[in-house]
């Protein structure tokens, strides 16, 4: 629903008051929803009396009942339901229909835009893209999307894991298994993670290779330009390779950044502002520390010199805020990080860094068991190469199947839906048992649900032999099954309201269930009642933009989501 039926609610609530307040309109109308009335062909605009009590304050009743019903308005009650106290303003069904049917697919615009920075996916280039890290590239995509739909300017950063003493190991192992350039280039990530489990395998009965390792590193911190140019073109290798799985995903990235831009070298002002304001101490080993409060201390150096991956992150998010002068910067990273964000958020506060409570942590749970059905590898390819050839067995397996199975990259949409939604519909900060059964499921809530619906709605459009209205007319679209599902529709920006303000993706995820399923008499149960093909051409037209709103309504939380919304299937 557009926000202008919420908004003219909420001046008229303001204008009641027997006093000023500095409580707006526009900050009331998220707090004002879509009622459920017994009567289900009415429709109400709900204000809860805890949000009165809260922001109005509860001898503001008397005057908010007095609000004279108008066209709009067709009255004014208190529902003193102890489980659900509210103010509740019937609204008049004609307009509601047609502000739903105009507006409700879209963003609400009565906010100042924000510049945000999402960090997320950041893998390290040595490892196999697993399942943590596929997590933070799904959330962080669907933070991402979010915040693009509701129009603020969003940069999506990838900052990728290629520092630190374990490239040394790395270094050792490609020497080792004489890997060369072109070697690499075929297939980088896998060889560069098995040169790095070999390294590890000879520093369990080779002491020296530990030492070497250090060594490497520290070479590479101060700079040497022979070991510099090595390590960016196997980069870049990574990068590359790395592009193709966001693609798979439908994933892009504004910003690709590296550990490495922020070696000892480079960030010597941020190290040197550390030191000057005292926050460093040195402790007798040679590291130097940071204390962060409750008298817990931190490593920011280490004893020979090098950077940790906390001074890193340091001098990152001041690069961040002098380059992209962010409202907020969110880091879409695993629960287990929590002290590390802490602390950084900490030390860059105690560098009297105005923009300290900008940064976010965006925190989320793991998944248990996670791997192929034969228990095998856990690279994210492994993983939506078995969606995708599941999904078409039982494409095979299904009588209405309509897109040949040939058709690899519908399979792989269908395969990618299922990966996203079995993640998007748990909490955020919950651990999960990953289970394939579940995830592949043709009925349940899971993304083939969403699919099939989608496709529904948009084959009764190329099959139904009428042209969809322009104009909403009430007077024919006068069935109950209407305004419920209307009723579902205009919810669609509380909905993402509500996983903005939260950072959760499940408020979406669960919304969709209940505006496709039929069980909640929304899509499923209006397809069934609301005929369109043969029908009067005019009820046909009328009920085909219905329909079509609805489409439009599921087709952008969808891609919200990160989903790519299918035609066929």
């Amino acid at each position: 629903m557009s926000t202008k039926l919420k908004l003219y609610v909420g001046r008229k609530i303001i204008d009641a008051l027997d006093k000023a307040t500095k409580f707006s309109p526009t900050q009331l109308q998220n707090l004002i929803h879509v009622g459920n009335p017994v009567e289900k062909s009415k429709v109400e605009l709900n204000l809860p009396m805890n949000i009165l009590e809260t922001h109005l304050g509860i001898t503001n009743v008397n005057h908010i009942l007095k609000i004279q019903p108008d066209d709009i308005i067709r009255s004014v009650n208190l529902v003193r339901d102890r489980a659900n106290r509210k103010i509740s303003f019937e609204i008049d069904r004609t307009i509601f229909m047609k502000d739903v049917m105009e507006n409700s697919f879209l963003p609400d615009l009565n906010f100042k835009p924000r510049n945000m920075v999402i960090e997320f996916s950041s893998p390290n280039v040595a490892k196999p893209f697993h399942y943590g890290h596929l997590r933070s590239t799904i959330i962080g995509n669907f933070l991402s999307n979010l915040n693009t739909f509701i129009k603020n300017k969003v940069t999506r950063l990838n900052y990728l894991g290629d520092w630190g003493t374990q490239f040394g190991l790395i270094k050792i192992g490609v020497d080792h298994l004489n890997y060369d350039t072109e070697t690499l280039k075929n297939d980088p990530i896998k060889l560069l993670y098995q040169s790095y489990v070999h390294a590890n395998k000879l520093a369990e009965s080779d002491p020296n290779i530990a030492e070497q390792a250090k060594a490497l590193f520290a070479r590479l911190e101060q700079g040497s330009p022979e070991d510099l140019e090595a390590w960016r073109q196997i980069l870049d290798f990574t990068k590359d390779e790395l592009a193709k799985t966001y693609s798979r995903l439908g994933i892009t990235f504004d910003e690709y950044n590296y550990e490495s831009m922020y070696s000892a070298k480079e960030i010597s002002s941020v190290i040197e502002a550390l030191r000057t304001k005292n926050i460093l101490k040195k402790q007798k080993d040679g590291k130097e520390v940071a204390e962060i409060g409750n008298d817990r201390t931190v490593s920011v150096m280490k004893s020979d010199g090098t950077t940790l991956y906390l001074t890193r992150d340091i001098a990152a998010a001041i690069d961040r805020f002098e380059k992209f002068k962010f409202d907020k910067m969110y880091y879409v990273v695993e629960n287990g990080q929590s002290d590390h964000f802490n602390a950084l958020k900490s030390i860059v506060s105690k560098m009297d860094k105005p923009w300290a409570d900008r940064i976010f942590h965006v925190k989320f749970g793991r998944i248990r068991g996670m791997s192929t059905r034969k228990g095998t590898a856990v690279f994210l390819n492994d993983i939506l190469d078995e969606c995708k050839e599941l999904v078409v067995k039982k494409q095979i397996e299904s009588p209405t199947t309509k897109v040949p199975i040939t058709d690899e990259k519908t399979s792989d949409i269908l395969g990618i839906s299922c990966v996203i939604i079995n993640d998007l519909k748990q909490r955020r900060q919950k651990d999960y048992d990953f289970d394939w059964e579940t995830i592949l499921q043709v009925k349940g809530d899971t993304g083939i649900k969403l699919q099939y619906t989608h496709c529904r709605l948009t084959s009764l459009e190329e099959n139904a032999g009428a042209i969809p209205a322009t104009v909403c007319n009430s007077e024919i679209l006068k069935e109950e099954e209407v305004t419920i599902l209307l009723k579902q529709m205009a919810k669609f920006q509380d909905v993402l309201h509500i996983a903005n303000e939260q950072l959760e993706a499940s408020v979406l995820v669960t919304y969709l269930f209940h505006l496709c399923n039929r069980c909640s008499n929304h899509i499923s149960k209006a397809l069934k009642r609301l005929q369109v093909k043969g029908m009067d051409p005019e009820v046909a037209s009328q009920r085909l933009l219905l329909f079509n709103t609805a489409r439009e309504v599921l087709k952008n939380g969808m891609t919200i989501l990160g989903l790519t919304p299918l035609k066929k299937m």
